[in-house]
């Protein structure tokens, strides 16, 4: 099983570890509730080097990218980041992911660990430009330093004003002394923060500079709340509501995909019935949805599973995200939990809202 440069400090922090795709990774430390309401009310560390980091360079290297990716990334400048989604030839989801422009001859993509060696495969199968790709998530770490007080930890280790970092930007900088560490104002929480990025033998020692600030009483968070804080958002999962089943459209990522761009899948993409919606449920009685619940209507009929679940830490009720058959047009639907037929209701994201 691969471990991450962190395993050691999970270790020390008795953390509960699990298999995750193949990584060794914190599911909780104290509690997933306690670290949930931690992050959205103080600052958490998430270890993400699971996470795949692909470099794409070459002098084509944005008109590869274009082809692949249905966002339109001529529209990208350096130190800004594009999140977008990767289809096939049929239009169905590869995986969705960031590009960070750090040149205009070198990009980055942060990748789900699930499909990592997938993404690999399908850029140098799709090589038509003679870019050069490189796989670096085996010599890098990652870290999510995320919650309101995220940023005043931060500041404390650089010149760079990460106060006046815009979303979806990032910069190279000295950070605590070590040099050529990439921090962007990206999350996956909903509750602000950033993520550094760099070799794992400098991230080692970035672990240990921000836990030395005790004022801010950081903790390490597992990946237990990292799942539910990313569901009260309604952010996409992939695995959950996105796959090789799906397309963008249906999953309501709409905003990502750029026609103009002629990327591949997108003539499919076109043509395509969408057969099925992604919708957000509050459930009205007490129950907990989960992953493949049936999602019914007024008779009893399936119309439709549920993609993600759980029971909102922030909201103290169940929520969640599903597909329905597309020609329905409920704003009351039911979930079939545990042989119950609880009543739900047809929500807009995201389920938590910022104070």
């Amino acid at each position: 099983m691969n471990k991450t440069p962190f395993f050691s400090k999970h270790i020390d922090f008795g953390a509960n570890m699990v298999d995750f795709f193949g990584f060794s990774l914190p599911i909780y430390y104290e509690g997933i509730n306690i670290e949930h309401k931690h992050v959205r009310e103080s600052v958490g560390l998430f270890d993400v080097s699971h996470m795949g980091q692909l470099i794409i360079e070459g002098n084509n290297a944005c008109g590869f990218l274009q082809k692949l990716i249905t966002n339109d990334v001529s529209k990208l400048n350096i130190g800004k980041v594009q999140y977008t989604c990767m289809t096939n030839q049929d239009g169905m989801v590869l995986d969705d992911l960031l590009i960070y422009m750090i040149s205009k001859k070198k990009y980055m993509l942060v990748v789900n660990a699930s499909n990592t060696l997938k993404i690999l495969n399908w850029l140098r199968l799709n090589n038509k430009f003679s870019v050069i790709i490189n796989d670096i998530t085996a010599k890098s770490g990652l870290l999510a330093i995320q919650g309101p007080k995220a940023t005043d930890l931060l500041q404390n280790f650089t010149k760079s004003d990460l106060r006046s970092m815009k979303s979806y930007s990032f910069e190279i900088m000295n950070f605590g002394g070590i040099e050529d560490i990439l921090i962007s104002s990206t999350g996956y929480t909903g509750s602000g923060g950033f993520e550094i990025y760099g070799e794992k033998n400098k991230m080692i020692k970035i672990w240990d500079l921000l836990f030395s600030l005790k004022d801010f009483n950081l903790k390490p968070i597992g990946l237990g709340a990292r799942d539910t804080l990313r569901l009260e958002m309604g952010f996409c999962l992939y695995g959950n509501e996105l796959s090789e089943n799906t397309t963008p459209i249906e999953a309501k990522l709409n905003k990502v995909v750029s026609f103009d761009t002629n990327f591949l899948g997108s003539e499919n993409l076109k043509k395509m019935d969408i057969k099925k919606s992604l919708i957000a449920f509050e459930l009205q009685e007490r129950g907990i949805p989960r992953k493949g619940y049936h999602i019914l209507n007024e008779n009893d009929q399936q119309i439709g599973i549920v993609t993600s679940g759980t029971m909102s830490p922030s909201l103290n009720k169940g929520i969640g995200l599903g597909f329905i058959n597309s020609n329905s047009n409920f704003n009351d639907i039911f979930v079939a939990v545990r042989n119950k037929k609880l009543i739900a209701k047809i929500v807009k994201l995201p389920f938590y809202k910022n104070k």
